[in-house]
This record gives C-alpha cells, sequence and structure tokens, in this order.
C-alpha cells in the first residue's frame, strides 16, 4: 500500500488504456467472454499489456473487468472465477516482470451486471461476497492495489469497498461512471458521488469511462472541491462512441489527449490514463506532454463547499437557439400527433420534411382541444427516428403545478430543449367539453418558472431540482391584434418573463410585422427576441374564405383571395407561388417561419421549403 500511494505524492502516475477496445481490435468479438482470454488466450491479453507499458504506463490494470460470478455465469465460467482472477493477475506480473520497468499491477473489478438493493433484488450482502470473492483471487495472485471502476449504483460501489476492505490490506480506487449531464445513471452528482466514495473508506476516488477529456476534468473539479485533500483517478473515453458503418468509433485523437493530460494534472488528478477508444498511442500522447511540460499539482482550499457553485456547466444551446443566434434564417414546422397509435403517416411526413430542409418540427399539444397522442412522445420519436430537432407545444390549460412541472423534467429526460408556452385550446370546444379545465399558470407565469426557476435549478418552490435545465422557451404572438396597446403589454409581459424567442399567428400581409414591432420599440426600445412569422399557405378558395370569414385574427388581402379563387383546381400551386412571395417579403423582418400544413399535405410544404431556402 505505501510504495502506491507514496507515488501518487510524486506527481500523476500514468494508467494504461482499454483493454476491451485492444481486444476487439484483434478480433475478439463484443459477444466473448473478454475475461476468459486470460486461460484461453493469454498471449493476446499479455501483447495488450506490453504495449501499453512501453508506451509509458506506470499502472496496468488486469484484463478482470468482467470476472465476478453473475457476469461468468452467463457464460458457464462461474466455476473458472479464482483461475480467471489469479490468472489475469499472473499475466500482468509477467508482462512486468520481462519489461524490467517498475509497474504497478491494479486488480480490476467492475459492476456484478445485476441490480442490488433498493434497485435490485440481490441483496447487499450478496453484492459485497460476490465482490469479495473476485477480490480475495486478485489479492493473492499478488495484486498492489485493487481498482473498482465504471461504477453506476452508489450502493453498489459502497458494498464493492466493503468487501475490498475486509478481505485484503491493498489500497483501493473506487471510481464511478457518470452520463452526458454529469450525474450518475441513478441521478447522483460528482458532489455526492465524491463524498460518499470518501466516506466509505476508498484511498483514492475518481470517475472513469463517461465522455471524453472534456466532460472528465469538469467532474474532476467539482469532486476536487467536495473533497479538497483527496488522491484522484481519472480514465476518460475517447469521446462519446458512435457507430459507423457498423463499427464503434471514438472521436478523440492521442495528441487531444495529451493536451488534456496537463489540465487533469493540474486540476489535482493523481493518476491519469484512458478508458473506452483509448490505445497505447493515447498514454504515449499523455506522457510525452506530461514529460515537456510538467503541471504543478493544486491543492484546493479545504472552504465548505458551496452547492450552487459546483453545479455542472451548462449545457450547449439547442440547435434552433444557436440558428437564431447567427441569425441563419430557421423554418419550423407544426405537426399534430395521431389520433390512435400509429404514427407512419406522421414519420413519412416528418422525413420528408426534414429533407426538404426544415430545421424544426413543432408537435401540437391536443390541438383545438382534441384527442391525441401525447406530444412528448411525437417529439422523441421525431428526433430519435428522423434525427430532426423538435419543438413541443406546452399548454398551461389543464395542468396543475405539479402536472407543469413533472411534464417538463420529463421533456428534458427525453431531449426536448425547444418550448413553445401556450395557453391551449379551451376544452369546451374539443372532443371533451365536460373535462377539466383548470390552470395554475398563466404562459408568462410558466415562462418564468421555466426561464427563472427550472434552467436556475430550481422548482417553483425554491427547492433545488439538482442540475439546471436548459430549455429554449417561446411564446405566441399576434401580429394583427384586434386591441394592439393590450398586445404589447402581452409580448412586455413574456419578454421580462424571459420568453427567448415568439411565434406568431399566421399572417397574410408584410406589414403586420413592421407595424407591432414599431409600435413596441416607440415605447420599449428595440425588440431583440427573434420572430418566426406564422405561415398557413392557402390550398383554394374556399379555404381561403374560411380563414378569412371566420378565424379570429386572420386577414387575407383581397388581392389574394382573388387570385387563390381564380387559380380553380390549380389552388394549391398558387397557394405555393403566394407563399414564397410573402416569405420574400417578410425576410427584412422576420428571422424564420413557422408553417403549419393544412390537411397534412407536407408534400405542398416541402416545396414551399426547397423554393425559400
Amino acid at each position: 500500500m505505501s510504495n502506491f500511494l507514496e507515488r501518487l505524492k510524486h506527481g500523476p502516475l500514468l494508467i494504461d488504456g482499454a483493454m476491451g477496445t485492444m481486444l476487439h481490435a484483434r478480433g475478439v468479438g463484443f459477444d466473448k467472454c473478454f475475461d476468459e482470454l486470460n486461460l484461453a488466450n493469454p498471449s493476446a491479453v499479455a501483447e495488450v499489456h506490453r504495449e501499453y507499458i512501453e508506451a509509458g504506463a506506470q499502472v496496468i490494470i488486469t484484463n478482470t473487468f468482467g470476472a465476478n460470478r453473475y457476469k461468468l455465469r452467463k457464460h458457464g465460467l462461474a466455476n473458472e472465477l479464482v483461475k480467471i482472477n489469479q490468472a489475469g493477475v499472473e499475466l500482468a506480473k509477467r508482462v512486468v516482470s520481462a519489461s524490467f520497468k517498475d509497474v504497478l499491477i491494479a486488480g480490476d473489478v467492475g459492476p456484478l451486471g445485476v441490480r442490488i438493493a433498493p434497485f435490485g433484488r440481490v441483496k447487499p450482502e450478496e453484492a459485497r461476497s460476490a465482490f469479495a470473492e473476485q477480490i480475495s483471487a486478485l489479492a493473492q495472485a499478488g495484486a498492489d492495489l485493487i481498482v473498482i471502476e465504471t461504477m453506476s449504483d452508489l450502493y453498489e460501489i459502497q458494498e464493492a469497498i466493503k468487501a475490498a476492505k475486509t478481505t485484503s490490506a491493498l489500497p483501493v480506487v473506487a471510481t464511478m461512471t457518470f452520463t452526458r449531464d454529469d450525474v450518475t445513471l441513478l441521478g447522483d452528482n460528482p458532489i455526492k458521488v465524491a463524498r460518499t466514495l470518501r466516506d466509505s473508506g476508498a484511498d483514492v476516488i475518481g470517475v472513469n469511462c463517461s465522455g471524453g477529456p472534456s466532460q472528465l476534468l469538469r467532474i474532476l473539479k467539482q469532486m476536487k472541491q467536495a473533497h479538497p485533500h483527496g488522491k484522484f483517478w481519472v480514465k476518460p473515453n475517447a469521446g462519446w462512441p458512435e457507430q459507423v458503418s457498423g463499427r464503434i468509433m471514438y472521436p478523440a485523437d492521442p495528441e487531444y489527449f495529451g493536451e488534456y493530460a496537463l489540465s487533469l494534472s493540474a486540476a489535482g488528478a493523481n493518476a491519469m490514463g484512458g478508458c473506452c477508444g483509448t490505445t497505447p498511442q493515447h498514454i504515449a500522447a499523455m506522457k510525452k506532454a506530461l514529460e515537456a511540460s510538467p503541471a504543478p499539482m493544486i491543492e484546493m482550499p479545504s472552504a465548505e463547499i458551496v452547492e450552487d457553485l459546483t453545479a455542472p456547466d451548462a449545457e450547449p444551446p439547442t440547435q434552433l437557439a444557436q440558428r437564431l443566434a447567427e441569425h441563419k434564417f430557421s423554418i419550423c414546422v407544426e405537426m399534430d400527433p395521431p389520433r390512435g397509435l400509429s404514427t407512419h403517416k406522421l414519420i413519412a411526413g416528418a422525413s420528408l420534411l426534414a429533407e426538404a430542409g426544415a430545421d424544426v418540427i413543432n408537435v401540437a399539444d391536443s390541438p383545438m382541444a382534441r384527442m391525441r397522442m401525447s406530444a412528448w412522445a411525437v417529439c422523441d420519436l421525431v428526433q430519435r427516428k428522423i434525427g430532426v430537432e423538435s419543438t413541443i407545444h406546452f399548454p398551461t390549460r389543464g395542468r396543475n403545478l405539479l402536472r407543469v412541472q413533472g411534464d417538463l423534467l420529463a421533456a428534458h429526460a427525453l431531449g426536448i430543449r425547444n418550448v413553445f408556452v401556450v395557453m391551449g385550446d379551451p376544452t369546451s370546444i374539443g372532443d371533451y367539453p365536460e373535462a377539466t379545465d383548470n390552470y395554475d399558470l398563466v404562459p408568462s407565469g410558466l415562462i418564468k418558472l421555466i426561464k427563472q426557476g427550472f434552467n436556475m435549478g430550481l422548482d417553483h418552490s425554491g427547492t433545488s431540482i439538482g442540475q439546471p435545465t436548459n430549455f429554449f422557451v417561446g411564446a405566441a404572438l399576434n401580429l394583427c391584434p384586434p386591441d394592439l396597446e393590450n398586445e404589447i403589454k402581452n409580448l412586455r409581459r413574456k419578454i421580462k418573463a424571459g420568453a427567448d424567442f415568439f411565434l406568431t399567428q399566421p399572417i397574410y400581409q408584410p406589414q403586420d410585422g413592421p407595424k407591432l414591432i414599431e409600435a413596441y420599440e416607440a415605447k420599449h426600445g428595440k425588440l431583440e427576441q427573434p420572430i418566426l412569422a406564422g405561415i398557413l399557405p392557402l390550398v383554394g378558395a374556399k379555404h381561403a374564405n374560411f380563414l378569412h370569414n371566420e378565424v379570429p385574427g386572420i386577414v387575407i388581402p383581397e388581392e389574394t383571395r382573388r387570385r387563390i379563387e381564380t387559380a380553380g383546381e390549380n389552388g394549391v400551386k398558387v397557394g405555393v407561388e403566394l407563399t414564397v412571395e410573402l416569405v420574400e417579403q417578410i425576410k427584412g423582418w422576420a428571422s424564420g417561419l413557422y408553417i403549419m400544413p393544412q390537411f397534412h399535405k407536407y408534400d405542398m410544404v416541402a416545396e414551399i421549403i426547397e423554393a425559400v431556402k
């Protein structure tokens, strides 16, 4: 123990990289038991160890990540547990001896592959027994330390630490893995993780796997603040994995890892290496960088931790937010959820719109107060299956404060970040007029809750929700209001609440926008928020006359109605022409379009998008 911990005091130790990545590159399928190779193909494992030592690794990790009773049982190898673990250590020892280098051997212990109580049926004492069985074999074979890694459950890793501490006198490294949101799969943040691992008795704590060096540097800094005098072990992936032509690829190259080695050292990493996707080249680059510019270890002050100051960095803006910030003309298209279970037509329509150039698909929520599939499900389907960003319509009507906040968390969990806040249609006009129509928040109140509450990490009562959300919030705007002064008051109220952008009701006169904008700016100064002008393409004379005469807020110029009426059977064609002409006239003040297809004529909208892009 003194050897390992003593060496940590003299600058960062360099750990090896991925074993699985290297074995897979040698033709071992992911369906195979990698741990069995210690017996079945020891030369392949030894070769990987040798390459990492030659690259500069001062600590190599045994090929025993999954060598516990639960995982081995799936391969029919439970009876070989002791042999596999001891062979893993002995292999590493032989390679180290042949290298004539002072390299430490870490006995690798991964998750059991089963859920333990309270999230599963395996009792804590059963988990501890399984860990002890593996750790005992590693220790008896001569490992220099035990590393418990890639854990996502604090209950499980605490049982592993207890097993290690009661089974052997070896130093214990305990590391967790995190999601893209900088929390574990079970929702624990780096602050809680660091304190729990410290209090459980781990000699060295840290983070491995997860994302690339940038994310793990961020997590390390938070853990260091929670445990200022701790020793830290950091092994990032080579970025987030991507599937390319059936292969799992990692984007971060060795040079990038070399650059981050200095940052990790400066942030307090006592030992560092690589996880999934990393190779001996990555470790060699880290060694070169550390030797060329050794970074001093930074001791963090042992001040009291302020939770708000250690929250994860904000997520990047949505694609829509970035486009509008860069003044790129953006096109959103509204789609209604299906009335039943079938989503085939919706997915086909969304695919057509995306191919035509739509930037965002807006999903309405129970339009006209009629029963429809959940907008959350549709947004999720569109984003996953089509790969285009979505905006969810979020009515306040019919939702109390509990449901509003729960639905917001659900949207964020599904990756839905663009939210269009509206009042919603009254149930009296829909399928279920007797349905409850109550609400606790008006649109400006919901905007404030999101922007000044959830996006700051707080719920309506001021209680922390852990990690701040990152919603980009839109609000409704009527450019042809019956009461201009009242509309300007509402616009001002929504801006103060934090609205990021505005979607308008359908317009047919290009001057409608400048008229309202000028009136607003005369009273309140420049309107900074982008406006996406509502576009509802006309498909024929009957359609135009209905909108003009029966829908409040819509005024269609006489010349427009005359042209669509004269078109006769060519109404759709002329509707496209009229829309394209209107779009060209509003580009001076509109930041984009909010197109509302009529009668599911997505082909018509696709033609419009292609014409104006």
